[in-house]
């Protein structure tokens, strides 16, 4: 028997129902929404294709122009040597930041960009790239 796939809220069953439609006695039903099929008038599959909830994420690359920036201010504040490489993808932790490094980062964006970040968007922070989008996103709402 052919194998279905299953890809986000839609079932893909059309070698099933090819097979079907050759076997006697069996009928399909189908619509947008569910799928029934029958064989001498009893039912043997039903496939109810409900909405599920999708965790939708939406990401905003910063320029380069804000990242590097952040990058320097993550240098200055880990006192890090210019030859060390800072990303967007660097994770603080990683660069040897611990909590209250973490602190100092984001009073140094702000004292930068001339933004206030809430605690809860602070704590969220844990690499150059989501700082510097959370910068950009601060900056538009203003």
């Amino acid at each position: 028997m052919a194998a279905n796939a299953l890809t986000g809220n839609s079932i893909s069953m059309r070698p099933l129902l090819s097979q079907l439609n050759q076997i006697p006695a069996c009928s399909l039903i189908s619509s947008s929404s569910s799928v029934l099929t029958s064989s001498f008038g009893r039912r043997n599959v039903s496939f109810s294709l409900r909405p599920r909830s999708i965790r939708l994420t939406v990401s905003c690359a910063a320029k380069q122009e804000t990242v590097d920036k952040v990058c320097a201010i993550v240098k200055k504040q880990l006192a890090l040597p210019d030859s060390s490489p800072v990303t967007g993808e660097s994770k603080f932790s990683a660069l040897g930041a611990d909590s209250l490094d973490t602190v100092e980062i984001v009073m140094g964006l702000e004292e930068e960009f001339g933004i206030s970040v809430e605690e809860d968007s602070a704590q969220s922070i844990t690499t150059v790239q989501e700082a510097a989008d959370l910068i950009e996103e601060i900056i538009q709402k203003k």
